[in-house]
């Protein structure tokens, strides 16, 4: 196995390089403030003819994740698209007319059902499950619901994971989401579909909107995935087979310290397939 790379610029890296699908949380904010370096490094990838689509497992749709982009002062320009893994839940939901849904999640993801005017239904009435987080992220783990899962199995119903993060940076504390309900429902036997990343769905749909930007299609060896997570961005990117470049400030930052000493035993353990480079935090 080839050594890990480490690169202090996103521009030492971009030759050849036509698109960027760039994560969203961990990279360009921390969920409390944005950090302005990595927005100006795809600014400015844009300025020079490149396409940057957004891809995020936020569990609503892209307008909601723009409009709080703006609040953290980010401005459109940094971007082409967004696709989030809400917007791909929104058309599940669309295309299950009449069915009754239980939506666990908290109020302020109430947007990922906006205009589709779903069946609402308690548990017990509930025909599938769209799970957008925790009711109470602030205090709660997936723990808390396994009672909620048994019954929801006992049911055989099918949960929507409108997002595969297992946690989050919320400021510098880690939050649980929508997908440690997911795995805890998975393992105790109830069928999960996943929307979002590592998964195929948000890179296709990605991959059509920069085909729109450029007017062709794209190769997939012009393309480099930004991102910091390995189950998720690192993952993703490899299954479906592009590049990536990892932040390492991010989620897994503690789990970095020293890694330029690590051994490729030690390496592949943490990594599986390593990305095509690391670097701390994205920069021009």
């Amino acid at each position: 196995m080839t050594a890990l790379t480490f690169v202090e610029k996103l521009r030492d890296l971009v030759d050849g390089v036509d698109v960027v699908l760039s994560d969203i949380w961990g990279v360009v904010h921390n969920g409390l403030e944005a950090f302005p370096e990595a927005c100006e490094a795809l600014h400015t990838f844009r300025a020079r003819g490149g396409a940057v689509i957004l891809i995020t497992n936020a569990p609503r749709p892209a307008d909601s994740v723009q409009r709080q982009l703006r609040k953290m002062g980010i401005a459109d320009e940094t971007y082409d698209a967004i696709v989030s893994s809400g917007d791909l839940t929104r058309h599940f939901v669309a295309g299950h007319p009449g069915k009754k849904m239980f939506w666990l999640g908290p109020e302020r993801d109430n947007s990922i059902y906006r205009g589709l005017d779903p069946v609402l239904a308690p548990l017990e009435q509930a025909d599938y499950i769209v799970c957008t987080g925790l009711f109470d992220d602030e205090t709660e783990s997936a723990e808390d619901y396994r009672g909620m899962m048994l019954k929801a199995r006992e049911r055989k119903l099918t949960l929507i994971c409108a997002n595969p993060d297992i946690v989050v940076e919320r400021g510098d504390r880690l939050i649980y989401c929508a997908g440690a309900i997911a795995e805890l429902y998975r393992e105790l036997g109830g069928e999960v579909i996943f929307y979002g990343k590592p998964h195929r769905p948000i890179y296709e749909r990605a991959m059509e909107l920069a085909a729109e930007r450029h007017n062709h299609p794209i190769e997939l060896n012009r393309v480099l995935a930004i991102g910091d997570s390995v189950r998720t961005d690192l993952a993703g990117a490899h299954g479906f087979g592009i590049n990536c470049l990892f932040v390492t400030r991010g989620i897994h930052s503690e789990e970095f310290e020293g890694i330029d000493q690590l051994d490729p035993a030690s390496v592949k353990e943490l990594f599986g397939h390593p990305p095509k480079a690391l670097t701390r935090e994205l920069r021009w």
